[in-house]
């Protein structure tokens, strides 16, 4: 079956937030609210200097996956990292190599504009993603994640 990997427009806005809520309950057994979703999506579309999302087409032209991806400035490299924000495939079309597919349009855009590196976090529990970051070739970083909780709303929605 042939695939497409395309930058996202406004006409996708619905079926990536799906695939967000859904990959927020695979992910971490969460459930994240649609509406501010799609705020937080359709900003990204509009604006890529906030994120920027690709979406991933079958033959037929059905969405069948997505990823975005957050820039972060490294002041002491003098260059941006690329940060993996979501990453979804539909149930059907895992395991078959297709995130190779979207993180290959990821990688080739990173280095286009001179990234350093494509980053990403996984939920620790996560042991499929994990499995599945590392046959892509991602490896372990030597930094751990901390966080400085500001406002419960982001947690309980």
């Amino acid at each position: 079956m042939t695939y497409r990997v395309r930058k996202a427009n406004l006409n996708d806005l619905e079926k990536i937030v799906e695939f967000i809520v859904t990959e927020a309950n695979d992910a971490e057994g969460i459930y994240k609210s649609p509406g501010k979703i799609l705020k937080g999506v359709k900003a990204g579309i509009e604006n890529p200097n906030i994120a920027r999302y690709w979406v991933l087409e079958n033959a037929k032209r059905d969405l069948v996956g997505c990823v975005s991806v957050v820039k972060e400035w490294s002041d002491w490299n003098c260059a941006f990292y690329w940060w993996i924000q979501s990453m979804y495939l539909l149930a059907d079309y895992r395991g078959i190599g297709l995130m190779g597919t979207l993180l290959q349009e990821v990688t080739h855009a990173a280095k286009k504009e001179n990234a350093i590196e494509v980053r990403l976090y996984v939920h620790k529990d996560n042991k499929r993603a994990t499995k599945a970051y590392q046959k892509a070739g991602f490896n372990n970083s030597d930094y751990k994640m901390m966080i400085l909780q500001l406002s419960k709303k982001i947690i309980k929605e």
